[in-house]
């Protein structure tokens, strides 16, 4: 892996190739209470997966495992492996602002510094990855994040108010942006539109799909329309009887809602539990 500020190159260099994270066996534990079991998941370079499943089997446990998260929580322990490109993010060599710099995260809730600007909440990732960047290419950068982030023709001329003054749809998608920013190769987006309208939700959508043409995209989310409408392949995460959370059947969206192995994955699906 390399050094993330070799990413944050002008806007028209060229883009990092895409890149497919795998997790390998991974358990996960909060002191003695284990909440995942053993979980391998292939998400390929180029496409959006979502994780599924009821609330409490783990699915954002594992999805901040990704990108080193779970590390911050204290009493939070982990066996196995996540490789970006085949190089373990976990590895001691391995600092983890770099590993967030090529895996970025959005949050179930906007969280844009609310005082401060729209362009500056797009630039903030900057300061933490050291990049530094003349003021033409900070404003090519904030335009082509805010484009990428559906968010531009909303806001472009209005970069100097305050991020909090958004809307929660516009927010975020200005967190996107900032995301976006740092050009990670991975984005992580945990239930994103969980607290949006409808016509929010709709723009986040239609992002996702827009984005993934560059960057690898793991959604977390509750809503199986909304899974079946962005996403390209699936995994069932359970916990059954107060064990650890498993991925029962993982595969492409259109098989996993169409003609699904396991009678619980159908049964999830259609809304007949969770």
């Amino acid at each position: 892996m390399s050094d993330p500020t070799a990413l944050l190159t002008p806007v028209a260099a060229t883009a990092a190739p895409l890149a497919g994270l795998e997790a390998r066996s991974i358990s996960a534990w909060f002191g003695e209470r284990k909440v995942l079991d053993r979980v391998s998941l292939s998400m390929p370079a180029g496409r959006v997966t979502a994780l599924i499943g009821p609330s409490g089997c783990g699915k954002s446990t594992f999805l901040r495992i990704l990108n080193r998260m779970h590390e911050l929580i204290p009493s939070a322990t982990l066996a196995g492996e996540v490789l970006l490109d085949g190089v373990d993010v976990y590895d001691p060599q391995r600092r983890f602002t770099e590993v967030r710099a090529h895996i970025g995260m959005v949050f179930q809730k906007p969280n844009p510094f609310p005082a401060m600007s729209i362009y500056d909440n797009v630039t903030a990732g900057l300061k933490l990855t050291g990049a530094r960047l003349s003021r033409s290419e900070k404003d090519a950068l904030v335009e082509s994040c805010l484009i990428k982030a559906g968010l531009w023709n909303e806001v472009g001329d209005r970069l100097r108010q305050p991020g909090g003054a958004l809307s929660g749809g516009q927010q975020q998608r200005l967190c996107i942006a900032r995301s976006l920013a740092v050009s990670p190769r991975v984005l992580l987006m945990d239930e994103p539109c969980s607290a949006l309208d409808p016509t929010s939700t709709r723009r986040i959508e239609e992002t996702i799909r827009e984005l993934v043409h560059e960057v690898t995209i793991v959604i977390v989310t509750h809503n199986m329309q909304q899974a079946a409408r962005v996403s390209d392949q699936c995994a069932f995460f359970l916990a059954e009887q107060g064990a650890p959370g498993r991925i029962v059947e993982h595969g492409t969206t259109a098989a996993m809602f169409g003609a699904p192995t396991d009678p619980r994955t159908a049964d999830y699906i259609h809304g007949r539990f969770g």
